[in-house]
């Protein structure tokens, strides 16, 4: 699958743990990468300061779906999944 245009998900949706050049505490889940255009672009893209989690991440329908809505819940789930367990102590 190509990346849709104009969609963007996955540089909001998803946490990246390791440093990015204007974030250099990553991005946490749900906020905007600061690399991220206004038409939903990726501003580093082909560039070497790219995170290596975003160069791995492809495009794909079991986590983009077929629309940006769908690919935004599918992301959100994967990222509910796959966070490290809550440190809450009662």
């Amino acid at each position: 699958m190509e990346c849709r245009i104009g969609c963007g998900a996955c540089c909001i949706a998803l946490s990246i743990s390791s440093p990015i050049p204007g974030m250099s505490e990553g991005k946490p889940a749900g906020v905007r990468c600061v690399h991220l255009s206004a038409d939903y672009r990726c501003l580093l893209f082909g560039d070497p300061r790219r995170p290596a989690v975003c160069k791995q991440f492809q495009a794909a329908e079991d986590v983009c779906g077929s629309s940006q809505t769908e690919a935004f819940q599918l992301l959100a789930e994967l990222e509910r999944l796959t966070a490290p367990p809550s440190l809450n102590i009662l």
